[in-house]
């Protein structure tokens, strides 16, 4: 693990920190996102990339052995089965290294997570009524 004053502080540098053959996967990964949500900022949050357009859409992170994506998908049971062979303890995804990456997956979970975010900032705009009596 790197000290504090050496973690990455653009996704470049995060991508750069790991082995080779992982960085091509991180930078799929990125394209993918970035094609999906061109507007969207590059973060690191939580020492991971991650991607914001009114709130996170998503984090992706190279562990040991796999690619962690976060947050767990929630709300389109069609996705959700889709992605349950590599759903983790918490419902994160996770792929692992010495396997397929299944980007067209991670594509439909950006996708899905563009509408989730839309819609929670559609609630969020949504002025509250005052009772006058």
């Amino acid at each position: 693990m790197l000290s504090k004053s050496k973690q990455p502080l653009t996704i470049d540098g995060y991508i750069q920190t790991c082995p080779p053959a992982v960085r091509t996967i991180l930078q799929r990964i990125r394209r993918i996102v970035r094609t999906a949500a061109p507007d969207a900022t590059e973060v690191i949050s939580y020492r991971m990339p991650a991607f914001k357009l009114n709130g996170i859409i998503i984090y992706f992170a190279a562990f040991k052995s796999h690619i962690g994506i976060f947050p767990p998908i929630k709300g389109d049971p069609k996705l959700v089965k889709a992605a349950a062979p590599y759903a983790g303890p918490k419902g994160n995804l996770r792929f692992l290294l010495d396997e397929p990456i299944p980007y067209r997956l991670i594509e439909r979970v950006v996708k899905h997570r563009l509408k989730q975010v839309g819609a929670k900032m559609k609630v969020k705009k949504t002025p509250k009524r005052l009772n006058i009596g």
